[in-house]
């Protein structure tokens, strides 16, 4: 019981996690669209959700004092790219507003999927338990 409690989202509770990953570093790049020499950073959400399915996840680290060591690069498998522009910036930044959107648009009703998904999986499961 407690294993089919455990595998009962799948890999829909890995895509959540780099979907919500994958949300903060686009409103990152859309918050610093003016900030000189910013490059815009992005996750192959494919490569990294292939990556948890095979079970090669790396663990999320927090630095929870100012002297610990910023954790970098890899959440879950997916590391960090660098966007490459469709037209470069005199000053440096990589940020294209237009393809961010774009792109947060799409994580955001993905990740909207996948939390119906899983409450699908939770309300079926209640109403097993329940005996309806």
């Amino acid at each position: 019981m407690l294993n089919s409690i455990n595998n009962l989202f799948g890999i829909h509770e890995n895509a959540m996690h780099l979907q919500s990953r994958r949300a903060q570093l686009l409103s990152q790049n859309l918050a610093n669209s003016d900030t000189p020499g910013y490059k815009a950073k992005d996750i192959d959400f494919k490569a990294a959700l292939q990556s948890a399915a095979n079970g090669k996840m790396s663990v999320a680290l927090n630095a929870t004092q100012a002297g610990h060591i910023q954790p970098k690069g890899i959440f879950m498998g997916a590391e960090k790219l660098y966007r490459q522009p469709l037209q470069s910036s005199l000053d440096g930044n990589t940020v294209e507003p237009h393809i961010e959107m774009g792109e947060f648009t799409d994580n955001s009703m993905r990740y909207l999927m996948t939390l119906r998904i899983m409450s699908g999986k939770i309300n079926k499961m209640l109403s097993a338990i329940k005996g309806e």
